[in-house]
């Protein structure tokens, strides 16, 4: 089948099939005659499962560790047992983080409620912040929120890196 027929059976974009085409995932064969790529069935299965891993939080860098191993006849599922219960631990963190965050939140916002509005000053961009760094300082800071955040923000760029963005229809 053709990439157009490949995405929409798949409930994804050309551009999808293209992408993980151009990095190797996948390996249609070219017709000599009007030189379309044309994907087979065993293609098909390989881009329905790159879908789900990337849904389930795997990277394209988990992916291709992955079809190394089955592309030479080697069990994938240990690697995808081992790479699931990681990507586990990592979500569980970033829940705990962003609970952590939307608590220190809602204490800004209550503190901030009583306070009044005020022009800036040489020293002061906006109070607010500085009567909330200050009682802040007091606590030690989370080194896990710190890791977390730069952690999604490394995901998200290797994400719009990797255009994967078309993932989405």
């Amino acid at each position: 089948m053709k990439v157009s027929n490949l995405a929409k059976a798949l409930n994804t974009t050309a551009d999808t099939v293209r992408y993980y085409t151009k990095i190797g995932l996948l390996h249609p064969q070219k017709s000599q005659l009007n030189g379309y790529m044309f994907y087979n069935a065993q293609q098909q299965q390989r881009l329905s499962f790159i879908l789900t891993a990337r849904h389930l939080g795997f990277s394209v860098k988990d992916i291709t560790n992955i079809f190394h191993e089955t592309d030479n006849n080697h069990t994938g599922c240990k690697l995808v047992r081992d790479i699931i219960k990681q990507r586990l631990v990592e979500v569980e963190q970033q829940f705990l983080d962003a609970q952590a965050l939307m608590n220190l939140m809602k204490q800004a916002i209550g503190e901030w409620d009583h306070l009044p509005d005020k022009t800036p000053t040489s020293q002061s961009i906006c109070h607010l912040m500085d009567t909330f760094s200050a009682m802040q300082s007091q606590i030690p800071p989370t080194k896990s929120l710190t890791e977390t955040l730069s952690s999604t923000k490394a995901n998200l760029a290797e994400t719009e890196h990797n255009g994967e963005m078309h993932e989405n229809k």
